[in-house]
C-alpha cells in the first residue's frame, strides 16, 4: 500500500516538473512576441529609455497606423500572392498525390522521387534561371509571376503530403467508384477529396504559411509594383534612425493573418497532424 502510494506520489511530482518545464519553455518562446507586442504599443522616446519587455506606461495604436499606411499596398499584394500560389499549389499537389497513390504505371516511383527530390534543391541554385525565364515570360514585376513561382515550387511538397494522407483512402471504395462508372475525375472529386478534407486543410494552413512568410523570391522576382509585405517590412528600417514602435506594430499586422489563420484552424491541424502520424507509424 505504501508503495503504491509513493509510486503515486513520484508519478505527480514527474508530472508537475514535466509540467513546469513545458511552462518554461512557452515562457521563452513567447518573450520575442511579447517584446515586439510591447515596443508596437510605445511612443519612440518611450522605446529608447525602457526595457523592450516592460509594458508601456501609455499605450499607443499611432505606430500601427503609422505602420499600416506604408504596408496597405504591400500586405495586399501579399494576400493575392499566398491565396493565389497556395491553391494553386495544393490543387495540382493533391492531384499528382492522389495519382501516385491510387495509380500504378510505368516508371511511377521514378517520377515521384525526381518529383520530390525539387523540395531539397535550395532556392539560392535557382534564381538565375528562374530569373531569366520569369522576365522571359514578361512576368517580373508582376503578382501572376510571384503566383506561378510560388505555385512551381509548392507542388512538390504537397504532393508529397497528400500522397501519405491518400493512401488511406481504401482502394475497394475507388475500384466500387469504378465499377459504377465513375471516372478518375469524378472519383477524386466526389469520394477522395471529400473524405480528406482535414488533410487538405493541413496542406493549406502549411503553405499558406510558407508563401506568407517567404521573402527571397519577393525580393528577386518582385518589385515596387507587386512587393510582398517582407520584404516591404524590412525596407521600413530607416537609413539613419530606426522607428522601432512601427517596425514591431508593422510586425504585428504581418503575423496576424497567419495567427488567425492558426486560431480558426487549429483543431483541423491537431487531427490533420495526428493523422499523419498514424499513416507514419
Amino acid at each position: 500500500m505504501d508503495s503504491s502510494a509513493n509510486g503515486s506520489a513520484s508519478t505527480r511530482v514527474l508530472y508537475v516538473l514535466f509540467y513546469a518545464l513545458l511552462l518554461l519553455f512557452a515562457v521563452f518562446y513567447l518573450l520575442p512576441f511579447w517584446g515586439a507586442l510591447t515596443t508596437s504599443l510605445k511612443q519612440a522616446r518611450e522605446v529608447a529609455i525602457t526595457n523592450p519587455l516592460a509594458f508601456p506606461s501609455s499605450p499607443t495604436f499611432s505606430p500601427y497606423l503609422e505602420a499600416f499606411a506604408q504596408l496597405k499596398r504591400p500586405l495586399l499584394n501579399s494576400v493575392l500572392i499566398t491565396v493565389g500560389g497556395t491553391l494553386g499549389s495544393v490543387f495540382l499537389g493533391s492531384i499528382c498525390g492522389y495519382a501516385f497513390a491510387k495509380y500504378r504505371f510505368r516508371y511511377d516511383n521514378l517520377i515521384f522521387t525526381l518529383l520530390v527530390s525539387a523540395i531539397f534543391l535550395p532556392y539560392q541554385a535557382i534564381l538565375v534561371p528562374l530569373f531569366q525565364t520569369i522576365r522571359a515570360l514578361g512576368l517580373y514585376n508582376t503578382i501572376p509571376g510571384l503566383i506561378l513561382v510560388h505555385t512551381a515550387y509548392g507542388i512538390p511538397m504537397c504532393a508529397l503530403m497528400f500522397r501519405g494522407f491518400y493512401g488511406d483512402v481504401p482502394d475497394c471504395l475507388i475500384k466500387q467508384a469504378m465499377m459504377d462508372g465513375n471516372g478518375p475525375w469524378r472519383i477524386y472529386t466526389k469520394i477522395v477529396l471529400p473524405s480528406t478534407k482535414i488533410a487538405t486543410v493541413t496542406v493549406l494552413v502549411f503553405q499558406f504559411t510558407s508563401i506568407w512568410n517567404e521573402m527571397l523570391f519577393g525580393l528577386i522576382i518582385g518589385g515596387p509594383d507587386s512587393m510582398p509585405a517582407t520584404i516591404a517590412l524590412n525596407n521600413m528600417m530607416g537609413t539613419l534612425a530606426a522607428e522601432w514602435n512601427v517596425q514591431m506594430a508593422g510586425s504585428m499586422w504581418l503575423a496576424l493573418p497567419v495567427l488567425i489563420l492558426y486560431i480558426a484552424m487549429g483543431k483541423y491541424l491537431i487531427r490533420g497532424y495526428m493523422a499523419g502520424a498514424v499513416t507514419a507509424s
